[in-house]
């Protein structure tokens, strides 16, 4: 548009100065020499700084409308009559400067469809267990910890207690309680002396093993927890009749974590 309008203004100059040569010649012909070189002189100057101003605008226009120009997807795709989107020799597709944004198509195809983030879920909380409630009572040989009416171990003793003490760990003890027994052979006052030597000897044996003192007992019952019911006077077979008597219980109550 700007260019067709410098076109009009030069084309009216034109005219003008036609105009102008016409009047001319009916003047002094020295006159009209004087005026015709000032007219040609000042036609130049207007002339080529018309034409100046025409192409300065034209680059300014020009700049103006392509900042305008959005991005094509935004425009419309060049195409022929019959809807044929026209591409070059790459397979890209061709857009005008100007149009109406254009509807989905190859060149301009519809976005995908986002899925919907999944809905959080919050991580199920699972309650520790309850520690599991223990409690173990083992008995233990007396002829096996100690010799017939002895209350010093025997390495067969010790073996099996070492075997009882490995299997408090990952116990949380509450108390252990170390109660030695005797048979009916031998006076009261006898039996209950050596039924606590027997329990002493054992309860030193396992705090040396590493289970917690604390909450360790010892004590001697002698022979005042009969099982075994012998008849007859001490004899050989008396005694092995009663060997289920002489005995140490070791009980243990505590908690213990579950798996």
């Amino acid at each position: 548009m700007l260019l067709f309008e410098t076109a009009q203004y030069l084309s009216a100059f034109a005219g003008s100065q036609m105009y102008a040569g016409d009047k001319a010649r009916r003047k002094p012909r020295n006159l009209v020499i004087k005026r015709e070189t000032m007219k040609n002189s000042f036609s130049k100057k207007q002339l080529s700084l018309a034409v100046t101003c025409a192409l300065v605008l034209g680059f300014a226009s020009g700049a103006a409308r392509a900042q305008s120009i959005g991005p094509a997807s935004e425009r419309e795709a060049w195409n022929d009559t019959g809807k044929q989107v026209w591409k070059n020799g790459f397979g890209e597709c061709w857009h005008n400067a100007y149009g109406p944004p254009p509807g989905y198509n190859e060149c301009n195809p519809a976005p995908l469809a986002q899925a919907a983030p999944a809905p959080y879920v919050a991580p199920a909380v699972i309650a520790a267990a309850p520690p599991q409630r223990v409690y173990q009572k083992v008995t233990f040989d007396a002829d096996v910890l100690f010799a017939f009416d002895k209350a010093v171990l025997r390495p067969e003793g010790k073996a099996a207690l070492d075997g009882f003490a490995g299997q408090l760990p990952g116990i949380n003890l509450e108390s252990i309680k170390v109660m030695g027994s005797t048979d009916r052979i031998g006076s009261d006052q006898y039996n209950q002396a050596l039924s606590d030597r027997r329990a002493a000897a054992v309860k030193a044996y396992l705090v040396a093993a590493g289970v917690q003192s604390n909450s360790m007992s010892a004590e001697g019952t002698g022979k005042t927890k009969p099982g075994m019911d012998c008849p007859g006077a001490k004899s050989k077979k008396v005694i092995a009749c009663l060997q289920p008597d002489r005995k140490v219980d070791v009980e243990v109550i505590g908690t213990k974590a579950q798996q």
